[in-house]
């Protein structure tokens, strides 16, 4: 079995590096200097352990890979790339390939079903950062995390029980019948990544999280959509790994941060704040925290703004003179 990660960022590095560690065949598609780098130096990895730099092949393109019955393609691109990702995959590889979506989000399983008839999802646990080329970085080690996985759009089958061995050297791997319940979840946490972009690093919880959060499970329920209750979920985690705070401080943030920190010019926001907003737009649940932070975030992507530089005051501030505008 040959894994080809598409998207060799955060996740996608450190999933591929603990892949090549146990033994794997692992393909990076990655582009630009970070694909550069890694051809010509690896891919350095940095964890509690140390670091070392790992000799992977890489390509720019998936056109550039020849595709077998036998390979798994870990789609670890931002949800704001699958589409374009999927759409040049399907030009070389066949609708049989196993594409399992290593993302935050809840959108890119139904876009990889359009091209695809074996489609998995795969909720990520772990702290993981990609702040320069050919390098990536994870929060703990030598297990990353935790990562739920199961094909989409409910059910596990033999592939799936593959890919989880090939994956639990490095990942505490949880099979699931229903994996979107666990992204579903994993979705309204991450609602904190726009605060955290805005806010600074530290970030990972506070009132404006809570009150946006409230608002995500009040659409959802709305909608009629399941997801996994917080006491679930901490039981759930009790076997992945502890990753303390360090002292003084978080000095890296989560996706959105580093997206605002590497001035990507696109953050997630369409498909974290984004999906609560389609829901709410749909099903008439007013969610105007989520509505500020999704404006917000575009915005400091779009004009180059570097991360923390928002304090939650301000955007409790922000979204009371909103409120007061619409009374």
């Amino acid at each position: 079995m040959r894994f080809i990660v598409y998207g060799a960022g955060a996740v996608g590095g450190v999933v591929g590096a603990g892949l090549v560690r146990e033994g794997y065949e692992v393909v990076l598609i990655a582009r630009g200097d970070h694909g550069a780098t890694i051809a010509a130096k690896g891919l350095t990895l940095t964890d509690p352990t140390g670091v070392r730099t790992l000799s992977i092949s890489v390509v720019a393109h998936p056109r550039e890979c020849t595709f077998t019955d036998d390979d798994v393609v870990l789609l670890a691109t931002k949800s704001q790339d699958t589409l374009e990702a999927l759409t040049e995959l399907s030009k070389v590889a066949p609708v049989t390939t196993t594409v399992v979506c290593v993302q935050n989000g809840v959108e890119n399983e139904r876009v990889a079903l359009r091209f695809f008839s074996n489609v998995y999802g795969i909720c990520v646990v772990g702290g993981t950062a990609y702040l320069e080329p050919g390098a990536v970085m994870a929060e703990s080690g030598p297990i990353f995390g935790s990562l739920d996985i199961g094909r989409y759009p409910e059910g596990i089958d033999d592939r799936c029980r593959e890919i989880s061995a090939a994956l639990s050297g490095s990942w505490v791997m949880f099979p699931r019948e229903r994996v979107m319940e666990w992204k579903y979840t994993k979705m309204l946490r991450n609602i904190v990544l726009a605060v955290q972009a805005l806010c600074g690093a530290n970030m990972r919880q506070g009132k404006f999280f809570d009150l946006a959060r409230a608002e995500g499970e009040a659409c959802l329920r709305a909608a009629g959509i399941p997801f996994v209750d917080d006491a679930t979920w901490a039981e759930a985690r009790i076997g992945g790994p502890e990753v303390p705070l360090p002292p003084g401080g978080r000095t890296i943030g989560g996706s959105s941060w580093q997206s605002l920190a590497r001035g990507t010019g696109s953050i997630e926001s369409a498909y974290i704040n984004g999906e609560i907003l389609l829901l709410s737009r749909d099903y008439g649940v007013a969610a105007p925290a989520n509505e500020l932070l999704y404006e917000l975030g575009v915005t400091a992507a779009a004009t180059g703004q570097a991360p923390g530089t928002m304090s939650e005051e301000e955007l409790f501030t922000l979204l009371a003179a909103r409120n007061s505008t619409r009374a």
